[in-house]
């Protein structure tokens, strides 16, 4: 999967903001948080997503020499990239409802669990960033493209409240069913340009 710098960076940014699905997450923000007072919950929100941001930085610039170590093909990553993103939008599509997670208020203030991690840096994201600073070549534009993606997600979760009253359940979920058909595109879009790759490789190896 080729990416140019300029087109790059929107493709990129996109990718992550919807990977990260803030949208998604406010029903399970507001359910966790709920015992808290409003200014605290902002606090905690503020922390949670900045401790979750120096995460994805750390895999962004440090993510490929890690794959590099272990000897995963760039191939491989695209397609083991692409599964992930895969599944990951069909919970996206087809959410679980705070209720059936049987997801109660948090007893004590959360650190880092679970809502920097992997409510908001999960597999997905991780995976993500670590696939396009491979890819791209340029960890820094990644880097650029993460915070990108996380300005709007960090605002998002700390208007959570008036979002939900505003889009109602229902608006929340559409709008996360959306956001899961886009993952679901680029993940298809990674599968694709990773077995093609790995065809094209297997068949100069083999000749």
């Amino acid at each position: 999967m080729n990416i140019s710098a300029d087109a790059g960076f929107l493709t990129i940014a996109a990718a992550i903001f919807f990977v990260l699905n803030a949208t998604g997450q406010i029903p399970l923000f507001l359910a966790m948080l709920a015992r808290f007072d409003h200014k605290r919950q902002m606090r905690i929100i503020t922390r949670e997503l900045c401790i979750a941001l120096v995460i994805l930085l750390l895999f962004t610039f440090f993510g490929d020499a890690i794959l590099q170590i272990l000897g995963i093909t760039r191939p491989i990553i695209g397609i083991a990239g692409g599964v992930l993103l895969f599944l990951i939008s069909l919970t996206m599509i087809f959410p679980k409802t705070v209720a059936d997670d049987g997801t109660k208020a948090l007893a004590h203030e959360p650190m880092i669990v679970p809502l920097a991690i992997p409510v908001i840096t999960g597999p997905g994201a991780i995976t993500t960033v670590m696939l396009y600073a491979h890819e791209t070549g340029s960890a820094t534009l990644v880097a650029g493209a993460c915070i990108a993606a996380w300005v709007p997600s960090l605002l998002i979760l700390l208007l959570g409240s008036y979002i939900k009253q505003v889009l109602g359940e229902k608006g929340l979920v559409a709008v996360e069913r959306l956001g899961g058909m886009l993952v679901c595109l680029i993940g298809v879009q990674m599968l694709t340009s990773g077995t093609l790759l790995l065809v094209r490789e297997y068949f100069s190896i083999a000749s």
